[in-house]
Parts: structure tokens; sequence; C-alpha cells
């Protein structure tokens, strides 16, 4: 019988015959934000030790799911549109991540994204793995009837690999807890028994967590005043910069504020607006949540998208969408401490310009943590049918980020390298230790 042919240069049986990091449903010229993630694996494979011979496990997504959405939209016709969802891995427990609707959402995205909660998850040792969803759809094309019908009908394609035990789907970007309700109510309707722990960031009524819409923003936050004791930066008298003013953005800028810090410039879908002397947060927050954007506050001067990257402040915090602080603006940035409150928003290139430049980067798998951590809470009180105090969750909340943030800090300082690598080191080696203990079954 003639053999498969092997890669040349690799012996017959050897590993190299066999594994290959890169699956075939994905461009090799063009991985997108997946290639991001495997330079970040690569980076800290020789950290790894003994269990780097399981690294190549955290270079493939455990499942993928590519789910077709058909709905009645409300003229009568029908449309269809591509969804997903990723389990990139559950050796610590059932998949946990967010599922968001944005017409650029792209397989690679949902991949990375699902790795990156694997590595968020493992940071901040709660038992999860990690997981993420998307629709390709532009849900300010929808009304709230087709929005309705769109989550239902993805919940139900999704709904052979979610659950309380299996995957715990959340809220990301363009979706929210009525979004949550619909998927809570139409798994509900699909199993016959109310089932509230599917999904976690629903309405408190329904299950939902106090807290949970504050509690990325808050660990944004967390995190930030703990780097600044550690940098003998004074919080009273920062300035900060904030791209995106949602529930990340919009309450980390807040916190900040109600600290004595400057917010000097926010900037989102509709613009980008500058106050030297410090914008009136609270007014801004109402202004948004009124208006849907930062667009047309009167207290602030207006200036030129691209020119948010050059506002001098101490801290800037991207809690946007990925891939926004590059090369070609890294070199302009001025802060002191970039905080990260969106997913990958800083490339690999631009994470060593800013390395090199000696601005501190709080990457976004410890820094936006905070929302999956209230997530694990709600997830517990759905269980047991008991729930928290708000105070109670902020208080559990603060004290995990700060256990979490100093291991990792430690790790930095131990092994000389960034923040994120140290991040990656802890969460790695948590995760592969797990794999490692359970084996490889049959």
């Amino acid at each position: 019988m003639s053999q498969a042919p092997h890669p040349a240069g690799a012996a017959a049986n050897s590993p190299a015959a066999f594994t290959s990091a890169l699956p075939s449903y994905l461009d090799p010229n063009n991985l997108g934000p997946w290639g991001i993630y495997l330079q970040q694996v690569d980076r800290v494979a020789p950290y790894l030790g003994n269990l780097a011979r399981w690294v190549d496990t955290l270079k493939r997504p455990k499942r993928t799911l590519i789910v077709d959405v058909p709905i009645h939209l409300d003229d009568g016709s029908i449309a269809h549109f591509e969804g997903y969802r990723v389990q990139h891995n559950t050796s610590r427990g059932p998949g946990k991540g967010g599922v968001r609707f944005h017409q650029n959402v792209t397989l690679s995205e949902v991949m990375a994204l699902s790795a990156w909660m694997s590595i968020k998850n493992a940071a901040v040792n709660v038992p999860y793995g990690g997981a993420k969803g998307g629709i390709r759809v532009d849900p300010r094309q929808l009304s709230v009837g087709e929005l309705e019908r769109i989550t239902r009908r993805y919940t139900s394609e999704i709904g052979i690999i979610i659950g309380p035990s299996k995957d715990i789907p959340a809220p990301d970007v363009n979706t929210n807890e009525q979004v949550m309700a619909w998927m809570m109510d139409t798994y509900s309707m699909n199993e016959g028994s109310t089932a509230t722990g599917v999904v976690t960031g629903k309405p408190v009524d329904l299950g939902g967590s106090l807290g949970r819409r504050e509690a990325t923003g808050r660990g944004v936050f967390t995190v930030g005043v703990e780097a600044a004791k550690h940098t003998g930066m004074d919080i009273s008298k920062a300035r900060v910069a904030v791209q995106g003013f949602g529930n990340v953005g919009g309450v980390a800028g807040k916190l900040f504020a109600e600290a004595g810090a400057k917010v000097v410039a926010v900037q989102d879908h509709g613009g980008t607006i500058y106050r030297e002397a410090g914008l009136d947060v609270p007014s801004l927050l109402a202004h948004v949540s009124r208006v849907g954007s930062v667009a047309g506050f009167p207290q602030a001067e207006v200036i030129a998208n691209d020119a948010f990257w050059d506002v001098p402040c101490d801290i800037l915090i991207p809690a946007a969408l990925e891939q926004q602080i590059t090369e070609a603006n890294a070199g302009r940035i001025q802060a002191k401490m970039v905080i990260e409150g969106a997913n990958g928003p800083t490339t690999p290139q631009a994470d060593d310009i800013l390395h090199d430049r000696g601005i501190l980067v709080l990457p976004d798998v410890i820094a936006n943590a905070g929302g999956v951590t209230v997530s694990y809470f709600e997830w517990v009180q759905d269980f047991s049918s008991f729930f928290w105090s708000e105070d109670e969750i902020n208080e559990r909340l603060v004290k995990i980020m700060k256990g979490a943030f100093g291991a990792v800090w430690q790790v930095a300082e131990e092994n000389k390298v960034s923040l994120r690598t140290a991040t990656f080191i802890v969460a790695c080696k948590r995760i592969l230790h797990a794999r490692d203990l359970r084996g490889l079954y049959p």
C-alpha cells in the first residue's frame, strides 16, 4: 500500500508530518484577527516549559459552527445572514463568550475572539473555556421585529452546541440585555423548560445580575488604578482619552472622572470631541443615551477623527473595535498608559512600538475581564437561585481583578516581558495544565 506524502523535510510519523497550525478553511495570505492571536501564542510558547508540547491545542478551535440565518423581513421578503459560533477551548469548563451583530464579522474574527476569551477566563481563573459568536448583519438596518427574528433563528441554529453546562453566550458589540432575553427564551422554548443559565447579561428580572452592565468598565478602571500604583501615576491628576463611550468606555470614563481624572477626549461612531479642561462626563453620558453618540455635544469642540491619536493624555482607553492602534498611529500616541477596553484593539506591530516608546499597555485579556467575571457570578446565581447585592458583586469583582492583575504583574517582572505576554503565560499554563491532566480521549 502506498503511503500518503508528508511535508518535505519531515520524517514519516514525526509530529511535523501530522501537525499544521493553520486550519484549511482560512486564507494563509489574509489570516485577519486569528493571525494576530497566533502571533501572541508564538510569543508565549518559550515560557510554557513541559506544557509546550500541548501548544497546538491553543492554535486550533475545538469546534466551529457556521450557520445560515434566514428571516422574514417586514416587507415580506426573505433575507439570509451568515452566523457563527466558535468554541475555542473547553478544557477548564464550558465555553463562555459574547455574540456580536456587525456587518463586518468574519470567521477569523470570531475565532480570535473565542481564543482571547479562553485566555481571559483563565487569566482571572474563572472555570470557563473560551467561545464567541456573531452574525454578519448591520442591526441598525433592522426593525425591532426583524432584530428579534434574527436573534431567535440564530439561537435555534446554534442551540445544538450551547447550554448552561456547554456554552453560555453573552452580550457583545450591538447586542444587549433584550437580545439575551430573546436568546434565553428561544433556547428555553426549544428545551421545554426555563433555562436562565444559558446566557448571561440578561435583564435582572430574568435572572440577570446586578452590576453586570457596568462590570467591564469597572474592571478597566480597577486594573488602571492598580497599574497606577505600580508606576507612581496619580489618577486624580491624570488626563484620559476614551475611544468608544458605551457600556465599557462610558463606565470607565465615569469612574475615572469620579476619581478626579479629567476625561479630555472621547471618540465614537458619531465623531470625536475634545475639551482641554475636561469634559462633563455625566452630561456627556446623558447626551449619548439620548442621541446615540457624542455628536452634537455642546460643551466640547469637534476635532478630526484621526486627531484623536494626537491628543495629549496620560491614559488612553480604546474601548471600541479591533485593530484600532496600528503601526500607522502607535508612534503618535502621547499617553503613558493604554488600557484595552475593547478586544484586540492593538496589533502586534503597534504593541512593539508602544513597548519601545515606554508606554505601558494593559492588555484586553486582563483589562476587560470584568465583564466575564460578573457573568460568572450571574451564572452561579442562576444555578443557585440566590442573588447577591450590587455591593457584594462589585466587591467580589474588584477583589478578583486586583488579584489577577497582581499575579500578571509579578510574572511580567520575573520574566522581563510585557503585561500581554505575562497574561498569556499565566492563562496558557492554566489551560494546558488542565489539558494535560485530562489527557486525550479516547
